[in-house]
């Protein structure tokens, strides 16, 4: 299949068919909030992207930021050929209620260029109430497997959207 063409970004927005293949990792400081089942559990600037080709970035925060949630394994693991082995989880209330099931996942041992994952997760945008990236809200990635989060600031066509399986 072709190259899709990208859509063209105006000023402030990036298009995600300038992300790097193998996916970059970067530092970034906007505010991220997490809502589950009306319940903020993440309100953080502690954030990192990683980004990759046709993907929009997919943020990661710090578990040690959960407010009032903690993470539950699931039991489900899938493989990245860059970040390794993800583990995924529910996120469950202090009170043992389950806010959002099967919403996250981390890389435990990821291997060398991407340690900064080890202690962080990442949701999918749609499994949650909501995801805000500087109190704007996201949009989730479409197809159900890639946890991308979309805001105004990113451009594509995206992969996951229908048609899109051999980019």
């Amino acid at each position: 299949m072709a190259r899709p063409t990208p859509q063209q970004p105006r000023p402030g927005q990036e298009s995600v068919w300038d992300y790097p293949r193998p996916p970059r990792v970067e530092a970034d400081g906007r505010r991220v909030e997490v809502v589950c089942d009306g319940v903020t559990v993440i309100d953080t600037t502690d954030t990192v992207r990683v980004l990759e080709t046709s993907h929009p970035p997919t943020w990661y925060l710090p578990v040690g930021a959960l407010r009032g949630a903690h993470l539950r394994p699931t039991g489900r693991t899938t493989a990245c050929e860059y970040k390794g082995r993800a583990r995924y989880f529910d996120i469950v209330a202090d009170d043992d209620r389950v806010l959002a099931a099967g919403a996250a996942w981390s890389y435990p041992h990821p291997p060398p260029g991407y340690e900064v994952l080890a202690d962080r997760f990442t949701v999918y945008p749609d499994r949650v109430h909501q995801c805000r990236v500087d109190g704007q809200p996201v949009q989730g990635q479409a197809g159900g497997f890639y946890g991308g989060w979309i805001t105004d600031d990113i451009v594509g066509p995206f992969k996951g959207e229908p048609g899109t399986l051999g980019w």
